[in-house]
């Protein structure tokens, strides 16, 4: 295969590099792409160093059989023709298309044959919030359909880029030296701090980050009535937790960490750097009682952007008629 990494000194263009590697995916030829700025940058791959080409309107696609795209929805819709037009499939990180018809939204664990269904040559990769629920929701939703999701996410500064982590760093350092922490990347200072709101607010009043959840759900499940939202929830009938639990356990791609007298649940500062959705905590949600609570925690720089984006790739490839 001939691959392209566009955005590739970005936090989640560096995790494609490792998990391409990782996940031993067949690679003939690489190439890098990025920003005027990051243009000549110099990364090692398999032993073999690559220089990062400053991405243009140009040809530079003839020949690329698979581009993996993470340098943001206003980059990725400039550049689709020119990466698509001889034919290259491009696997898109950002928002850009998520929402279109003609683009599928995979998590291959859920609806990977969506991946085949391509007239532009773009596959979505949903937003990591979504990828990790999904991939959780599915052996629920096979058991009986769902109806509305209650969630909450707790996200990591991680997702919000490489910026956005230097910026966490820089900011406990000053606080401990005693000095004013810089905020640029963030509303607000992140250090010692929660921030309930991600990305822009919407006329709802929802933010642009919750509502691609709502929407983003209902397109990868196939399910038109699903409602995400933070409510009490209601399923068509009852499921024990010892059920969920069994359906989490053949589930793809979810590891069960569930023995509570034991404190045993999945923490963030554990599955770091790994590739399946946790999920602990389960039991009966008591303000319904066709409700299940649940925890689900991932790395959302992994599985939440390019591991999800590398095994939608490997899912054609093993699929592929």
């Amino acid at each position: 295969m001939n691959v392209a990494i566009i955005g590739a000194s970005g936090a989640v263009g560096q995790e494609f590099l490792r998990v391409l590697d990782e996940q031993n995916f067949p690679i003939d030829n690489l190439t890098l792409f990025g920003s005027k700025r990051s243009a000549g940058r110099t990364y090692t791959f398999r032993g073999k160093d690559y220089i990062v080409k400053e991405l243009q309107h140009n040809d530079d696609f003839k020949g690329i059989d698979i581009a993996f795209a993470s340098a943001g929805a206003g980059t990725s819709k400039e550049y689709a023709e020119t990466i698509t037009k001889y034919g290259t499939l491009m696997i898109d990180n950002s928002s850009a298309f998520r929402m279109d018809e003609d683009v599928p939204l995979v998590v291959p664990e859920v609806n990977g044959d969506d991946a085949f269904n391509t007239p532009r040559n773009i596959i979505a990769n949903p937003n990591c919030t979504t990828i990790q629920m999904v991939v959780a929701l599915k052996p629920i939703n096979d058991i009986s359909p769902i109806k509305r999701v209650h969630v909450a996410t707790y996200q990591a500064a991680s997702g919000a880029g490489a910026a956005a982590m230097d910026e966490l760093i820089k900011q406990y350092s000053e606080i401990a030296e005693g000095m004013k922490p810089t905020v640029e990347k963030f509303a607000y200072q992140l250090a010692y701090n929660v921030i309930p709101q991600i990305d822009v607010f919407m006329p709802n009043d929802y933010t642009k980050e919750e509502m691609k959840m709502f929407n983003e759900t209902r397109k990868i499940m196939h399910s038109p009535d699903v409602c995400v939202s933070a409510m009490c929830v209601r399923v068509p009938s009852p499921i024990e937790p010892a059920d969920a639990r069994k359906a989490f356990e053949s589930a793809e791609g979810i590891v069960v960490v569930d023995e509570p007298a034991e404190k045993r649940y999945p923490m963030p500062l554990d599955i770091a750097n790994q590739d399946p959705v946790y999920v602990g905590r389960i039991r009966k949600d008591l303000a319904n009682p066709n409700g299940l609570t649940f925890w689900i925690v991932g790395d959302q720089i992994k599985k939440g952007a390019a591991l999800n984006a590398v095994q939608i790739a490997q899912y054609i490839l093993k699929h592929k008629k």
